[in-house]
């Protein structure tokens, strides 16, 4: 019998895997010319119009120069704009143009629309306990981040 937590390493990278290769295509359907990469940015901005770029790069694990190098690249796409911060003069809050958004929710549409596809042999009670147990193993593995 293989060690479960050895499965679930192997499970876990080919999922990782596979997930950045659908990032990638996701991207790619947003704007041809958007890296992997800035796909979870923007799908981060849209659920929190407003975000600050520091609270951005906590929040996906990079540094500040990384995300004004995107930040930069997803403006210059038309896909995202800045305006000032009320409370912090040499701040910005990021929002997604109108164009980015309509991208944004096609593309989610989209792979939506594949992934009840792919799972369409599951009941609905597996798949909302998929659900329920990935949404643990996030809250698990932040947890398991922010520990000294």
């Amino acid at each position: 019998m293989t060690d479960a937590n050895a499965r679930v390493e192997r499970e876990l990278g080919l999922l990782l895997r596979r997930a950045y290769a659908s990032s990638s295509a996701v991207a790619t359907r947003v704007h041809p010319d958007l890296d992997a990469g800035a796909y979870p940015l923007l799908v981060r901005i849209h659920s929190s119009p407003g975000v600050r770029s520091s609270e951005l790069a906590q929040h996906v694990g990079v540094g500040r120069a990384t995300i004004s190098r995107q930040v930069r690249r997803l403006e210059e796409l038309g896909l995202l704009s800045r305006r000032p911060d009320p409370e912090d003069s040499r701040g910005q809050l990021l929002e997604l143009t109108a164009e980015g958004a309509r991208r944004l929710t096609e593309a989610q549409d989209a792979r939506r629309s594949w992934l009840r596809a792919a799972l369409g042999s599951w009941s609905d009670d597996d798949v909302e306990g998929l659900a329920d147990t990935l949404e643990r193993l996030n809250l698990t593995l932040d947890a398991a981040t922010r520990r000294p």
